[in-house]
């Protein structure tokens, strides 16, 4: 029979990392907003300290989408002026039509900033959102404080291919981008129809914009080059839906990059280690 300390030593654990969410959660002011640009409403949640000014950063999710607030998220808005916006079509039923390329999300998103009168962001790109992020870059070469990509897609993989969403049902893909199944149902619970619902449009919308080639750019790699905002590059070490040869591509064709392995993550690496990520992030951002 095990014994009993060991319980009392990991409820304690357990109890600390809760005291330590709900300190993070009362320290950070979050609100949400809808911006128009053009024809596109955009919804956009923006965190950040209550007591100070802070750097801005960008933050791009996944092509699942995202829900609408993350332990990595309140840990950034701790240090930083954190703005998330729900990529146009992703998860909601109204999508620009003439939309047929991650660039068009970046240019929109280049407006965003723009209209919000921030500059020199930092920028966090998760997964597709991390396509979005080096289009963006690749765009505006100087204007970035610090550039983050997290399993990244956007690179055709020099080794192995990309996880083709289509073969596979709308909750397999999402569980595919676990390393943990424990850690996929403590962020997504029963899945729910209105997840489902939701699933079905980021597929939709994700086919619509990058289907051919499925999830990379021919033309983004030879583009990189210029960019000038050093990069961090950061990998799940059981990313199952982006090959590692990616990263090591784009940590080839950056000027200046660093890349890092997360232990126990899958793609989702800030779903599922969001401690570890924001370990590596937070003091990357934070240099001058």
């Amino acid at each position: 029979m095990p014994d009993r300390r060991f319980y009392q030593k990991n409820r304690g654990a357990r109890l600390r990392r809760i005291e330590r969410i709900g300190a993070r959660i009362m320290a950070v002011a979050w609100n949400e907003q809808r911006v128009q640009l053009g024809e596109v409403k955009l919804r956009l949640w923006r965190g950040g300290p209550k007591d100070h000014e802070a750097r801005p950063v960008l933050v791009l999710h996944h092509d699942i989408g995202t829900p609408d607030r993350l332990p990595f998220y309140d840990a950034l808005a701790e240090k930083f002026d954190v703005i998330v916006p729900n990529h146009p079509g992703f998860g909601e039923p109204e999508r620009p039509n003439w939309m047929r390329h991650p660039r068009d999300i970046a240019a929109l998103y280049q407006w965003l900033l723009a209209d919000l009168g921030v500059e020199r962001a930092g920028v966090v790109g998760l997964g597709f959102g991390g396509w979005i992020a080096a289009e963006m870059a690749a765009l505006a070469p100087r204007d970035f404080h610090r550039l983050v990509l997290v399993g990244a897609m956007g690179v055709k993989p020099p080794e192995g291919n990309i996880f083709d969403q289509a073969i596979v049902s709308y909750i397999d893909y999402a569980r595919a981008s676990f390393h943990d199944q424990a850690a996929f149902a403590r962020i997504f619970g029963d899945v729910s129809t209105d997840q489902l619902v939701a699933w079905d449009l980021c597929r939709e919308m994700s086919f619509r914009i990058a289907w051919k080639p499925y999830m990379y750019s021919q033309t983004l790699p030879h583009l990189l080059g210029g960019v000038r905002a050093p990069a961090l590059i950061v990998w799940g070490d059981d990313d199952k839906v982006v090959p590692y040869s990616a990263g090591q591509a784009y940590a080839r064709a950056l000027r200046e990059a660093r890349l890092e392995m997360v232990r126990n993550a899958g793609h989702c690496v800030d779903m599922e280690q969001p401690e570890a990520l924001a370990r590596l992030v937070i003091p990357f951002i934070e240099q001058n």
